[in-house]
């Protein structure tokens, strides 16, 4: 009789038949058939995973991680439990964090960090218009925030526009000036717009504070080379080439700040090895 039937087996039938419906797009029936088998069988954790891959489907964020997080409490051991979960997160993190963000905005609009973290996520999705946009309130609603302003200014350099990161970069210079990257990344807007001498004074702000700091002795070295002045340059090539010569050699042959370089033998020496 279908009564005496073992709970776990009538379970497995439930979760099989969840599967097929799953497989055919039937998304809700399949729901019903995973929490008929966990209801005759709280410890299939096979029926949690599969139910957790519908609500992800469904974009049902919260269910489908607590889902996941049950299959793993029952079998704490599984490689697979461990592997569903962290495909997961792999998979959706960027989609859940943007839509719990954009929650705690709906409850308070004026929340500067959820402005800053959505700005970051929406950044690293490639939708550059709407993360300036949340970095941009981020800013007008903290305007003390140093690293809000930072995030907005380094997006900007990456979306060539140098002269609207060098206000923020100058504005977070201005609160914390001892910001190592805030300086270096001021020098480079600076020598993208020519304007060297304040380049110059930026990176060698930023060399104070790092000394050992490859990159910024690096920047120093192209600043002079587009600059014209030939020595300087060299200077510090070589000191960017004792920190570490195998990054400086890989970088200098893409970089075209040194193109009026190319033709002194010193150089050309020194960028052989």
């Amino acid at each position: 009789m279908p009564g005496d039937k073992d709970p776990s087996a009538l379970s497995d039938a439930h979760n099989e038949r969840g599967i097929e419906l799953a497989d055919r797009g039937w998304l809700d029936e399949a729901m019903r058939e995973f929490r008929r088998a966990i209801e005759l069988d709280p410890t299939s954790a096979h029926a949690h995973d599969n139910l957790a891959a519908v609500h992800a489907e469904k974009k049902q964020w919260r269910e489908a991680l607590r889902e996941y997080l049950a299959a793993l409490d029952l079998e704490p051991d599984s490689p697979a439990g461990h592997y569903n979960l962290a495909s997961f997160v792999y998979g959706h993190g960027l989609e859940m964090a943007q839509s719990w963000l954009r929650e705690a905005l709906a409850v308070d609009p004026e929340y500067p960090d959820a402005h800053l973290t959505l700005g970051l996520v929406l950044a690293d999705e490639g939708r550059t218009e709407e993360a300036l946009a949340e970095l941009e309130a981020a800013v007008r609603l903290a305007p003390e925030d140093a690293h809000a302003r930072h995030e907005l200014a380094a997006l900007l350099m990456e979306e060539g526009d140098h002269r609207a990161a060098i206000g923020h970069l100058r504005e977070v210079v201005r609160r914390e000036p001892d910001a190592h990257e805030a300086h270096l990344d001021l020098g480079t807007c600076y020598a993208q717009k020519g304007f060297y001498a304040e380049a110059e004074r930026a990176f060698l702000r930023a060399a104070e504070l790092k000394p050992d700091d490859v990159v910024v002795r690096y920047d120093l070295a192209a600043l002079y080379a587009t600059w014209k002045r030939p020595e300087s340059c060299l200077a510090r090539l070589r000191e960017a080439l004792a920190v570490d010569a195998a990054r400086v050699r890989a970088w200098i042959p893409n970089d075209p700040m040194f193109d009026g370089m190319k033709d002194d033998e010193e150089f050309q020496r020194l960028v052989r090895g």
